[in-house]
């Protein structure tokens, strides 16, 4: 089976760099939304990406952001890939792709299964796409809170064509099951490595890593 490709999200310091491209992941993402606690400047995402070792893909979180802000960061930090977590509509996601010309991973919030149907919107004009957690009404965040959705949403469905990543509450304790269970191929981690919000912690990234990796069947 192919093996199973990681991303840890919010990425704020040169050793998290450091212990990504040491776990052996796949995806380095920089959040770019001032409410997050991993929100980084685009002087220091820059800096940071290029200290990423060439193979690991750099990936720019934003929420729903104008052209402005991605004109700033496209411009000033090298990157592979655009994340949208906000609520955009596949029309702006389409945009984006066009106008910079990057691979976009749509991230979809998922709470049950009325939701479903719109990951099949995006993924006629998203690259990739981020099954996540819904947020709660209340939340500051649109992701990065540490929650769960019913992975048996996903268990013994016909997946989509485009390629499709798991989010949302995963730890290196329950990683193995959640790729078990959904037959996620990528999962996305950010506040499940984390000691404290924003403060990753390279032993949970090696953990978390190695978890997926050895889940593979």
């Amino acid at each position: 089976m192919t093996e199973i490709r990681v991303k840890i999200c919010g990425l704020s310091a040169p050793q998290d760099v450091a212990a990504v491209a040491g776990a052996g992941a796949a995806y380095a993402g920089f959040v770019f939304f001032p409410k997050s606690p991993r929100n980084v400047s685009i002087e220091l995402a820059a800096a940071l990406a290029v200290e990423t070792p060439a193979g690991l893909c750099k990936v720019a979180l934003t929420v729903n952001a104008a052209d402005a802000e991605l004109d700033a960061i496209t411009a000033a930090v090298p990157l592979d890939m655009l994340q949208l977590h906000g609520k955009e509509s596949p029309q702006r996601v389409a945009e984006v792709r066009a106008r910079y010309g990057l691979p976009v991973m749509k991230a979809v919030g998922i709470a049950d299964a009325a939701d479903l149907p719109q990951i099949a919107l995006y993924e006629q004009v998203a690259d990739q796409l981020l099954i996540d957690a819904k947020p709660p009404k209340e939340a500051a965040l649109p992701g990065g809170n540490g929650l769960a959705f019913d992975w048996r949403l996903l268990a013994g469905r016909k997946y989509w064509q485009k390629p499709w990543m798991l989010a949302g509450g995963l730890t290196p304790g329950n990683v193995a099951e959640a790729i078990r269970m959904t037959g996620a191929r990528q999962v996305d981690v950010s506040s499940g490595v984390e000691n404290a919000p924003g403060q990753k912690d390279a032993a949970l990234i090696e953990d978390f890593t190695r978890a997926a990796h050895a889940s593979r069947g």
